[in-house]
């Protein structure tokens, strides 16, 4: 595996801003133990446990290529099932991406619900239609309660404010015990700003890789960010790790930037075949923690 050497790290940290809790070993020290792709995982203060890797079903694989739900049903639902069998325990969803329906399949077929951690996303825009959606989303995927509900793709820098309402309907049956924790994915930095300080999220899936592509920001800017937050007791969830596939032929060196940067509780990686899982999970056991 090519790992990122140490003058790539002091150029992704921007002069060493990012040194303090980056566990790569020091010269002439032996290198600590590798990282488990099954490893268990907290977010944060909300007590979820998930795998490190998760199976992401959005509408790109890693690598860039077709929907994954394109390939047919049965090739879908098996490679849901193979990365259970394989040890993970994360499935990423969302309303746009379709994939509710197959999970259920999985789930029903080899996959057993209180073993895994269920995350969807809403784009409602009213508080009716969140409850509308998590409704349809438990009876999409037939589960009782969802592990995380997230507000889908905030760009705006006053998201807390204009989404206010939606939050609270959100927050409200988290109440109900019909979702374990609430939170947002985001699509510019000023989005992440507001997620990072605001107290109602507990979960921030955030955009992160070494090179800036499809992320909110540079990296010397983002990162602080999902420090600051992941020492604030809020889960961290990594997406875009081969920049929707810019750089597929980078993943190793991606992962390793990733997970050693000591901010990042779990990632997600959309995957179309089930040898492509087993491809991820080699290469984060080569990453060093």
């Amino acid at each position: 595996m090519k790992s990122i050497t140490r003058r790539d790290f002091m150029r992704y940290s921007a002069a060493g801003t990012l040194a303090a809790g980056l566990a790569l070993p020091a010269l002439g020290q032996e290198p600590a133990a590798t990282l488990s792709a099954t490893m268990e995982r907290t977010l944060g203060k909300s007590g979820i446990k998930c795998t490190l890797l998760g199976m992401g079903t959005g509408t790109k694989a890693w690598n860039g290529s077709s929907e994954q739900n394109r390939q047919g049903r049965e090739a879908f639902v098996s490679c849901i099932e193979h990365a259970y069998a394989k040890g993970l325990r994360y499935y990423d969803m969302a309303d746009m991406y379709g994939a509710h329906d197959y999970v259920k399949e999985a789930l029903k077929r080899s996959v057993p619900r209180d073993k895994v951690m269920l995350l969807t996303k809403t784009v409602a825009k009213k508080p009716e239609d969140i409850n509308a959606d998590v409704e349809r989303f438990r009876k999409e995927l037939d589960v009782d309660y969802l592990d995380a509900v997230l507000l889908h793709c905030m760009t705006d820098g006053d998201w807390p404010e204009k989404r206010k309402a939606e939050m609270d309907a959100l927050a409200e049956l988290k109440a109900q015990g019909k979702i374990r924790a609430i939170g947002c994915s985001n699509h510019t930095l000023e989005a992440l700003q507001r997620a990072v300080d605001s107290e109602w999220v507990d979960v921030i899936l955030a955009r992160i890789n070494p090179k800036g592509v499809k992320m909110d920001g540079t990296p010397e800017q983002v990162v602080p960010l999902l420090r600051k937050a992941h020492d604030s007791g809020k889960g961290i969830l990594g997406m875009k790790i081969a920049g929707e596939g810019e750089l597929a032929g980078q993943l190793a060196e991606s992962l390793q930037y990733v997970l050693t940067l000591g901010c990042v509780d779990a990632i997600t990686i959309g995957f179309l075949k089930p040898a492509e899982i087993d491809d991820a999970m080699a290469k984060i056991e080569a990453v060093r923690a």
